[in-house]
């Protein structure tokens, strides 16, 4: 009986072997439980899939139509059974933004978490990095991240924002901690830092490494209009962001939080759009800001530094005096900014203003953005740490 038993099992498996294969590779971490696809190949190709029967045409759309998935829409191919596939690359490590056009209409991926960004519900896909860790959730103390919903007198409206507090905030009530304001970029929102960016999972792993000053993050909405205004009438909806930041979420923030409210102990940072908020808000209001750090964001193909900013870097003796760290940063293979980013750091080093000049491989997506905060951190808060 034990003979047949075994000779049963070898032939069961013999037959599930010949008629359903293991896939190679692994579900990305991006998937929805327990969905297969898009599955992530060892050489870095993606394939995806989906099962429409009725549809007559797929194909996978890069956000913005190209990223570090390649240029598309890429056309799936169908199954028997209606099951459409399409496996692209190798492609670039990171988070990238995709969507699916079904028969012409875009649709999200029912296998796919999604994320806000290019102004919609996204699906998104994360290729894993071999060379890179330090954003993953590793066996360290976290911190949280809390929704916190606030009046704003600006534009009349409940807004929500996300902020992380360092591990051992709830514990040790005594301590007051700096502040980081993070801003998104254009068409995302203030959960991006967290959801695209993993900015808390960076954070901690600093914090834990000693690499960084325990500090609470800020992320709030970048779009902002005022009390009566038309949202993006005659601009992006984002025209009385900086007012919102001065008069409304600062003064909520120092009020809810064991904040150092000083400016010594204020940051503001963003990427791409929120780069140059950075910039505007900080550079603005230098009796708020002491240190500023733009991911991305900087353009100054026709900049006069001495007039630039209302004068801010006229004198560079008082602006280094006064800016402990004015930080930016930008992917090399970034169309979109890369070439102002670097006039502006030129003519910034020409004037003898001191600042961070950071440039590496990458495109203007989140993988960069990822190792700017990543440098940025390490940086921020140093010359001012004393508890």
């Amino acid at each position: 009986m034990k003979k047949l038993i075994c000779l049963g099992t070898i032939l069961f498996a013999a037959c599930l072997g010949a008629s359903a294969q293991v896939p190679e590779g692994q579900p990305a971490t991006s998937n929805v439980r327990g969905a297969e696809y898009p599955r992530i190949h060892p050489d870095l190709r993606v394939t995806f899939q989906i099962k429409a029967p009725s549809a007559q045409k797929v194909e996978v759309t890069p956000g913005g139509g190209a990223n570090g998935l390649g240029k598309g829409p890429f056309e799936m191919q169908r199954s028997p059974d209606g099951t459409w596939s399409a496996t692209v690359g190798p492609v670039q490590p990171g988070f990238h933004y995709y969507w699916l056009l079904v028969d012409g209409f875009p649709a999200n991926d029912p296998s796919s978490e999604t994320y806000f960004g290019w102004g919609r519900q996204s699906s998104g896909v994360e290729v894993p990095d071999a060379a890179l860790d330090f954003y993953d959730a590793r066996e360290v103390p976290h911190g949280d991240v809390r929704i916190h919903w606030y009046r704003s007198g600006t534009t009349g409206q409940t807004r929500r924002v996300y902020v992380y507090t360092p591990p051992g905030y709830d514990a040790d009530t005594g301590r007051r901690y700096p502040v980081l304001y993070l801003q998104h970029g254009a068409g995302e929102s203030e959960r991006g830092w967290t959801a695209q960016g993993r900015a808390n999972f960076i954070l901690d792993n600093l914090i834990a490494a000693g690499k960084a000053e325990p500090m609470i993050v800020v992320m709030e909405n970048g779009y902002a209009v005022k009390t009566g205004a038309v949202s993006g009438a005659g601009g992006r909806g984002n025209e009385a962001f900086g007012e919102v930041v001065i008069k409304d979420l600062i003064p909520e923030i120092d009020k809810s939080y064991r904040t150092r409210s000083d400016r010594e102990h204020r940051a503001i940072a963003g990427l791409s759009m929120g780069g140059g908020q950075a910039l505007m808000v900080g550079l603005g209001n230098l009796d708020k800001f002491a240190s500023i750090g733009v991911f991305s964001g900087a353009g100054g193909r026709n900049l006069d530094v001495k007039t630039a900013f209302n004068g801010v870097f006229a004198d560079a003796g008082a602006f280094n005096k006064r800016v402990p760290l004015l930080w930016i940063g930008c992917g090399t293979e970034d169309n979109l900014i890369y070439a102002g980013s670097r006039v502006l750091h030129e003519a910034l080093e020409k004037a003898g203003i001191r600042h961070v000049w950071s440039e590496g491989p990458g495109l203007h997506d989140w993988q960069v953005w990822r190792k700017h905060l990543h440098e940025f951190a390490q940086c921020v808060f140093k010359s001012n740490a004393k508890r």
